[in-house]
């Protein structure tokens, strides 16, 4: 899975713009954050077809990266997540990004942007 990191302008209506031109491709959104820093527009996405998300913004001159995230799966219940964040801060494991990706039945997907993917799976029991 890939985390998809575009920096644009920081004006009123940047973010309609590029979810209109992804929208307009038959590109669908999974997850997306937006925010301001620095005096940009941080727009970080998760998008069904990856390859074409990324042709798309280099044919349009988007600053952007595509990044490797994991996915981990945990119980829908009050404070799994803190435990998922102090088993990574327990093994010097930085969570760069994180999103829900997917809830059904008691269980939540996340998505993770980490500093150390080996670490993380380490930590987390994963393969």
């Amino acid at each position: 899975m890939k985390e998809i990191r575009v920096v644009m302008e920081n004006k009123v209506g940047a973010l309609a713009s590029l979810c209109r031109k992804l929208g307009g491709s038959g590109i669908n959104i999974e997850s997306i954050v937006a925010y301001e820093q620095d005096g940009h527009g941080i727009a970080r996405l998760i998008t069904a077809d990856v390859e074409s998300t990324v042709e798309l913004l280099k044919k349009g001159r988007y600053d952007f990266t595509a990044l490797d995230i994991m996915t981990h799966k945990i119980n829908d219940t009050p404070g799994e997540l803190a435990k998922v964040a102090d088993r990574l801060a327990n093994h010097s494991v930085n969570i760069e990004s994180l999103y829900i990706v997917g809830k059904s039945k008691g269980v939540v997907e996340l998505a993770l942007k980490v500093d150390s993917e080996k670490n993380a799976k380490l930590a987390l029991g994963a393969k």
